[in-house]
């Protein structure tokens, strides 16, 4: 943090709650390695997940990651080799993490449901050696496995850790009753428990990683474009979990004594918001993680849930939207939850607000982006009412908006987001171009969002830049309109995007997905007329039964506006 910044430069520390730091002290670890075996020895006996109705003590984790990591040692990996792992939230995942920063090495975040042509991308493009995957997606890797630098891959099953009766179980029904694992050939390929049991018969060679070794190349969600690495050091990943557990600690230290903090981890583990917000952090505090494999299937979410009280849930507007709207919501115990934190996406007012009447806890909506590690602002987790903002910077970091020339604009005038901290990235992965592209000079990140900070600090995301519609010369934020339409009775999701018009240059499309089968294009128009300025109306009204989306719940304004 430059000496020169002062507290007239933060409004927002005004807002912070009592005992929420300005900073934090980002020496307390010199790597994710030792945040990992500092919680390994303190908390062995504890339960770090829970999965299919069995937890996992943080010994298991630990036994587990080091023979891992010798395994992969013993494969000819050397310090800074990156390997990736693709695989849904199941307890390998955080074994095989662990192991890979061990080891010295780098994790690779790879989404799972990614195409044979995405993967392979990925895995050139960071220059993968080796592979951790679930067998699931074993013949996506095959079809593009030959065309990359992989040269070992260890192969997972969703019952590999449970045990021989239940693992042999739930892999009968996986593969043989819901046919989830097309047919794959991956000669070589070993598999997890056998990988597990030769690096448990060797030694973990003691590697030296410092703050500025790179932890995770996180590639971007490309939902504005190609995907690039995001290159996220030690200290930034580190940096992110402290300011976040600061961020949390006044209604976290409200958990009873005999509670362990329990978080409820939906969003999946390969995204950098739960692997910052759920897995490490709860290893940080010595929490426990409930996996969800698959946040879709929502009977199963709420069967997993009933069984358990948890404290924290990190999720996207999308999720909490779907939850509302179950018969069977009401059969969780929800009286427990401390802090719900929406981020991702906008959260919308309307889903709030029945967050809040359904759950008596109130989702505090945050920001941040891969870049970031990836928490930049939060609304402090002390308010009980819904702000419609992004919040405030979280300790250590700054933000203002700027202008294309990269000067700050006026308060209350829309500008680029630009983010300064400790959790900002490196660069992106052997991209100089794209880095100069987004990093300037002094270090400031600029996000591509367009935002507003009002003159308590608190930010206000307008929308990105990529997704503004511009009508007439008039800027319409996409977000406004969906925000307004989420308001009706009747609409479960909705989403804006331009469409060409000769008229205009652009018009506002808008596609609706029902709640109520009554609900007809006339309602919503007149809904509109009544709250919505006239360039700001839809002028095309569509109506559809789903929503293009990331896995993580995100929607994909881009697929819709490519379509349109």
């Amino acid at each position: 943090m430059p000496s020169s910044v002062t507290s007239a430069d933060k409004p927002w520390l005004s807002a912070y709650p009592p005992g929420v730091p300005a900073d934090i002290d980002v020496s307390a670890y010199r790597s994710l390695v030792g945040l990992l075996e500092e919680s390994f020895a303190r908390y062995a006996d504890r339960a770090a997940y829970s999965f299919l109705g069995q937890d996992f003590r943080y010994a298991t984790i630990d036994e587990q990651s080091l023979a891992l990591a010798a395994y992969l040692q013993g494969k000819g990996l050397v310090k800074g080799d990156r390997v990736a792992v693709m695989m849904p939230n199941i307890p390998q995942y955080p074994v095989a993490v662990a192991a890979i920063l061990r080891a010295g090495l780098v994790v690779v975040n790879v989404n799972p449901l990614y195409t044979a042509r995405e993967l392979e991308h990925q895995l050139k493009d960071s220059g993968a050696k080796a592979i951790v995957i679930i067998e699931n997606f074993a013949h996506t890797l095959q079809a593009c496995i030959a065309n990359t630098p992989v040269k070992h891959v260890v192969l997972c099953a969703m019952g590999d850790m449970l045990g021989w009766l239940k693992g042999a179980l739930v892999n009968h029904v996986v593969r043989k009753v819901k046919k989830m694992v097309p047919a794959f050939d991956l000669p070589g390929a070993v598999r997890f428990n056998d990988a597990v049991r030769t690096g448990s018969r060797m030694a973990l060679a003691p590697v030296t990683i410092g703050p500025d070794d790179m932890a995770v190349l996180q590639y971007t969600g490309g939902t504005t474009g190609v995907s690039k690495g995001a290159v996220l050091l030690h200290r930034n990943v580190i940096a992110n979990v402290l300011q976040s557990e600061a961020w949390n600690e006044p209604v976290m230290k409200k958990i009873p004594p005999h509670e362990q903090p329990t978080a409820v981890c939906a969003l999946p583990l390969y995204h950098i918001f739960a692997f910052t917000v759920n897995m490490m952090l709860s290893l940080r505090n010595g929490g426990k993680n409930i996996l969800i494999p698959n946040p879709r299937d929502l009977p199963a979410v709420i069967k997993e849930l009933r069984r358990h009280t948890f404290h924290s849930f990190p999720a996207v507007n999308t999720l909490f939207n779907a939850l509302l709207n179950h018969p069977d919501f009401d059969q969780v115990n929800w009286r427990n939850l401390k802090v719900s934190v929406g981020g991702g996406m906008a959260v919308q007012a309307a889903v709030a607000q029945k967050w809040l009447a359904r759950t008596g806890c109130p989702i505090c909506e945050g920001y941040g982006l891969s870049e970031t590690s990836p928490s930049a602002s939060c609304n402090p987790v002390t308010n009980t009412e819904f702000t419609g903002t992004i919040g405030v910077p979280l300790p250590g970091t700054l933000m203002k908006c700027i202008d294309d020339e990269g000067n700050e604009v006026p308060l209350g005038q829309p500008g680029e987001i630009a983010i300064k901290g400790p959790q900002v990235m490196a660069g992106y992965w052997q991209r100089p171009d794209e880095t100069a592209k987004v990093m300037t000079a002094d270090g400031w990140f600029r996000s591509g969002d367009i935002g507003v900070m009002d003159e308590r600090g608190y930010f206000k995301i307008v929308d990105r830049k990529k997704d503004m519609i511009l009508i007439s010369g008039f800027n319409v934020y996409p977000n406004e309109i969906e925000d307004v339409v989420m308001g009706l009775d009747g609409v479960l999701e909705c989403a804006a995007v331009g469409i060409p018009d000769a008229h205009s240059g652009e018009a506002v499309k808008l596609i609706v997905v029902k709640k109520d089968p009554a609900l007809t294009e006339q309602h919503v128009r007149d809904y509109c007329r009544a709250r919505l300025t006239g360039y700001k109306q839809p002028k095309v009204i569509e109506f559809r039964t789903e929503l293009p989306k990331t896995p993580v719940g995100k929607i994909l304004r881009r697929e819709l506006r490519d379509k349109a």
